[in-house]
């Protein structure tokens, strides 16, 4: 080859790779496309205003939002997280479909692991420890080793694609059912949506009676209580979830995939292993999930939490110790595949 013909390709070479990658879009959610031409812009001009692109994002009703700090967020986020979670935080990244559980859909503002009640919006530290130790048994991993600033930064721009999310469902609602886009909607929608998230401080809920120090007795009861107030129902009374409505897989999420109990036995315990961890699940349930919240269930006998709380221990270090657990059933495999739209 001549030196001129290496020169062109050279330079051809490198204008091959000069093209920068397409700008991140959110996608609209399915309800959003629903609507009518006429109702559908109205909202999308909203969304653009208030919470800006993926790219360039906006802290929904916190315009003066540090935009350095969402930018070091967008990056962690663009490196770690956008594979499973997508650009819009659906969900849907391009591994999305081959994970099981699948990775979370931050836009209807539902976070399983919180230690606020059922239902309500979690604190920001709870999304802080939650990227920090991953969620054992998932394809969730620990960012413990990452800077404490990146961890902050990711979480809020994790906040910000939930808030705008939010907006989006909310706006689709109202608008939906007016069959109509009224001016006061959108502040009404942003106060509703800002209220929520500041009670969250004020829901935190703190464990009725101190920690005990474990011990067999408290195992025992533990166990009788596993047996007799309806954990054995979906966890199987070993703990291992061998119960035939859990095989089947027919039990749905807040996101409309399929969940299974959890097999305790496993050691793995999603959303963490100090016993605070176990209490506020057994007492609070898990949001989004069909785990109930057992608090009005004990309220007479708190006691029974933390003899709960020893028993799942127990069960979860079995095989740890080296015990062999008989062998059950297989379950069947549950596909990641987004479910039909409603």
């Amino acid at each position: 080859m001549s030196r001129d013909w290496m020169l062109l390709a050279v330079c051809l070479l490198g204008f091959s790779g000069c093209h920068r990658a397409p700008e991140p879009e959110f996608t609209n959610s399915a309800e959003l496309q629903a609507l009518k031409p006429e109702l559908q812009a109205p909202v999308l001009k909203a969304l653009g205003e208030q919470c800006a692109t993926p790219s360039h994002p906006k802290m929904l009703w916190r315009p003066a939002f540090d935009t350095a700090h969402l930018q070091r967020g967008l990056a962690v986020y663009r490196k770690r997280c956008v594979q499973c979670h997508g650009d819009s935080g659906d969900g849907n990244g391009p591994v999305a479909g081959s994970l099981y559980p699948r990775p979370r859909d931050y836009r209807k503002g539902i976070f399983k692991f919180a230690s606020t009640p059922y239902g309500a919006k979690p604190l920001r530290t709870d999304l802080i420890r939650t990227v920090s130790r991953g969620i054992s048994g998932t394809s969730m991993p620990a960012f413990h080793l990452l800077p404490n600033a990146d961890i902050e930064a990711v979480v809020d721009y994790v906040l910000a694609l939930t808030h705008r999310g939010e907006l989006e469902s909310q706006l689709v609602l109202e608008v939906g059912s007016a069959d109509a886009y009224e001016e006061d909607v959108l502040t009404e929608t942003i106060d509703t949506i800002k209220g929520r998230w500041e009670q969250a401080a004020q829901q935190v809920y703190y464990p009725l009676t101190i920690e005990p120090v474990f011990t067999a007795e408290h195992i025992i009861a533990g166990k009788a209580a596993f047996l007799s107030k309806g954990c054995a129902q979906c966890h199987g009374a070993d703990g291992r979830g061998q119960t035939p409505e859990n095989l089947k897989g027919d039990r749905k999420d807040a996101w409309g995939y399929s969940t299974r109990a959890a097999d305790l036995t496993s050691g793995m315990l999603r959303g963490g292993g100090r016993p605070i961890d176990l209490y506020r699940r057994i007492y609070s349930g898990i949001n989004g999930t069909p785990m109930p919240a057992f608090n009005n269930v004990l309220k007479d006998e708190p006691d029974t939490i933390w003899n709960l709380v020893a028993y799942v221990l127990h069960v979860s270090g079995r095989r740890r110790t080296g015990e062999i657990l008989p062998t059950g059933d297989i379950a069947p495999y549950i596909t990641g595949v987004v479910p039909a739209a409603k």
